[in-house]
């Protein structure tokens, strides 16, 4: 197991640390409706060192960059980021990934940290001679900034406030800092990258300008109000994009692993499709709870109470895809009634 570099102030601040793909991580500081809605209201911080980051160069890096990802990053001009995603040659997906475009041929590629050796090693693998590949995560520090008053956050730390999906390279502290407009949970922010020498002082200084410290708890339930799907729970091997309801992260314009699988479900059709619901009360649909529509059955990927709604939220795959009937969701051994709707939950 992987302890963050951060874990000395997360101690000090009353973190309660909890292992998440294999790293020691942050679980909540004052409870997670609390630093749910600092994020909606004003600011918090996240310490996300776990997430895999990897720098990828060379003449080939753009060539392998779009074989190996359905989105296609030629759209994505030096200087911006792009969410993107990893899939077999079934159309599933192995994985969904940030890349920050910082150059023309140089990325950083960002996937989930439970698959970071995974996607490394399929770009390794590609890249043969024409690029170099060399994982960033062991050396640096991530942190995601987040909540409509983290620009004011950013300027009084950093001297800048990252635009949605741009990528800015700048200085902390001496030290080398890249950073994003992109997060989590739909409120604007960045993510930010330092060597590991200058983390804790740049998430102390972060809290100093009052940023809450949150932990991943209250990320997950920010990303969920957002409709933003987790892998490993909404999105796996076994599901494509088309069914998760993510057509538009696939490019058709580019050659890339899955896209023959893709253009013969997108003509055959698809034996399940992605649904979100809310409930009427504080009832919490979990990971996992049975759904039914008419003859449609299906479980609940991803729910939660959402602390802005007050009421229970979720999503889950129905198969065969179901005509006009009602949803109900079974939690604890009852069925309950659900709206069906369309993401984000909340509007931002």
């Amino acid at each position: 197991m992987t302890g963050t570099p951060l874990r000395t102030v997360h101690e000090r601040l009353g973190a309660r640390l909890t292992t998440f793909g294999g790293w020691e991580m942050p679980l909540r500081y004052e409870g997670v409706i609390a630093e749910h809605m600092a994020v909606r209201t004003a600011a918090g911080v996240f310490d996300v060192s776990h997430l895999g980051r990897f720098e990828v160069s060379g003449p080939g890096a753009t060539a392998v960059t779009r074989s190996l990802l359905c989105n296609d990053i030629v759209k994505a001009d030096a200087g911006r980021a792009q969410y993107t995603m990893a899939l077999n040659d079934r159309g599933g997906v192995e994985d969904d990934i940030i890349v920050w475009r910082l150059d023309a041929d140089r990325y950083w590629v960002m996937p989930n940290g439970t698959n970071f050796h995974e996607i490394l090693g399929r770009f390794v693998e590609a890249g043969a001679e024409s690029i170099e590949v060399d994982g960033v995560r062991d050396d640096t520090v991530l942190v995601a900034v987040q909540g409509p008053e983290a620009p004011a956050v950013l300027e009084h730390v950093v001297g800048f406030v990252p635009g949605r999906f741009r990528t800015v390279e700048a200085e902390f502290d001496g030290a080398p800092m890249w950073t994003a407009g992109t997060g989590y949970t739909g409120e604007r922010g960045a993510e930010i990258a330092v060597p590991g020498s200058r983390g804790e002082a740049l998430f102390v200084a972060l809290v100093e300008a009052g940023a809450a410290p949150c932990g991943l708890a209250a990320r997950d339930t920010l990303r969920l109000e957002m409709g933003y799907p987790l892998w490993g729970q909404d999105l796996d091997p076994a599901t494509t994009p088309l069914e998760a309801g993510l057509g538009w992260v696939v490019d058709w314009t580019h050659d890339f692993v899955g896209r023959g699988a893709l253009l013969a479900q997108r003509e055959q059709g698809f034996a399940k499709h992605l649904v979100a619901f809310r409930l009427a009360d504080r009832r919490i649909p979990r990971h996992g709870c049975a759904m039914r529509r008419g003859a449609a059955t299906g479980t609940v990927t991803s729910g939660n109470f959402s602390p802005v709604l007050e009421r229970g939220i979720g999503m889950g795959y129905l198969s065969p895809p179901a005509a006009d009937e009602p949803l109900e969701i079974e939690i604890r051994g009852s069925w309950h009634r659900a709206e069906i709707v369309e993401p984000p939950f909340i509007q931002r």
